[in-house]
């Protein structure tokens, strides 16, 4: 029997090479792409029953090129790189790494909350000009009085709550499709989120019915002076209603780890205004995180291939036990 083919599409920054080695010593013939162009991944993974996915796309015109194709494994708990609909309807698996950076993802988002709050940026900015506390042009705000909004309630978002509540004075989170929970944050309508949030967390996946959410009605709903954290997808926000907001003073500041497009063009004015925070899609980074997006997806494969069935599964076959490896 020929090995198992996999190939792993885009690793970017991380090191693929623990992912490689649990493959190769499970016996998969590994291919390493380092693209986001479908040619060169059709062409590489034109008879893989395996791609581990990092940011390329994966659309039914691609899947078209990938007739052996069974399993697909993402490096990110995010999966919307894959059209789930047309892998579904393939007889395709998707899987995802739930698990792999809650923790760095969640602490980010409080950072820039509390970096916001207490204006952290510009007091470096003060001294090392060589000023002091009185050159200040801004007041921090006490995080104790301020109410933490979170949009969402994944895992991350969960974190999030948790451990912010000891911080700000109230937490609130809106989420319809999550049931409320005796140890959860409190819950309110989204129109009393945005209304009574100080500062503004997203952490909802990019849909048709999310994306461009964040867009000048919802902006003009929020307190004047409040502030936004973006740590999840890029296009949740419209970048001129936002850079609008903090013109007019409607937002008092905003962090942002994602961007509608990445990285953000240099003239792009995402990159240059004085109240955005920014960071470069880092979220999500950490030794411990590189290690399990390395690693994770390569499990989620084995387990296929040696069990039927990965590890984290969000689309599952309607005929689950067919087209599956086998040990």
């Amino acid at each position: 029997m020929s090995h198992p083919i996999v190939v792993i599409t885009d690793t970017e920054e991380l090191d693929p090479g623990p992912g490689v080695r649990l493959l190769s010593d499970a016996g998969f013939e590994v291919r390493l792409a380092e693209s986001r162009d479908p040619d060169v991944i059709a062409a590489l993974a034109h008879d893989a029953d395996a791609l581990i996915v990092g940011y390329a796309r994966v659309d039914a015109a691609l899947l078209d090129r990938l007739p052996k194709l069974r399993v697909l494994a993402t490096m990110s708990a995010g999966h919307d790189m894959i059209d789930t609909v047309e892998a579904a309807r393939r007889g395709l698996w998707v899987a995802n790494l739930p698990h792999a950076a809650t923790e760095d993802v969640a602490v980010h988002a409080l950072a820039q909350a509390l970096s916001l709050t207490r204006g952290l940026p510009q007091a470096d900015a003060v001294v090392r000009s060589g000023g002091w506390s009185q050159d200040l042009t801004e007041t921090p705000r006490r995080a104790g009085e301020l109410t933490l909004g979170v949009l969402g309630l994944g895992r991350i978002a969960r974190e999030l709550t948790r451990i912010a509540a000891p911080v700000f004075g109230r937490v609130i989170a809106h989420d319809p499709h999550v049931p409320d929970r005796p140890d959860g944050p409190e819950r309110v309508d989204l129109d009393t989120l945005v209304r009574d949030a100080d500062i503004l967390s997203l952490h909802v996946p990019s849909t048709p019915r999310t994306r461009g959410m964040v867009n000048a009605g919802l902006l003009a709903r929020m307190r004047r002076g409040s502030m936004l954290v973006n740590v999840s997808r890029g296009d949740l926000v419209d970048p001129e209603a936002l850079l609008d907001a903090l013109d007019d003073g409607r937002l008092a500041g905003a962090a942002l780890d994602v961007f509608p497009v990445e990285p953000p063009a240099a003239a792009d004015r995402l990159r240059s205004h004085p109240r955005l925070r920014l960071s470069p899609h880092s979220a999500f980074l950490s030794d411990a995180s590189l290690r399990a997006y390395a690693t994770e997806p390569a499990r989620n494969v084995i387990a296929w291939w040696t069990t039927g069935r990965p590890h984290t599964p969000v689309v599952v076959p309607a005929d689950a036990t067919s087209g599956q490896g086998a040990s």
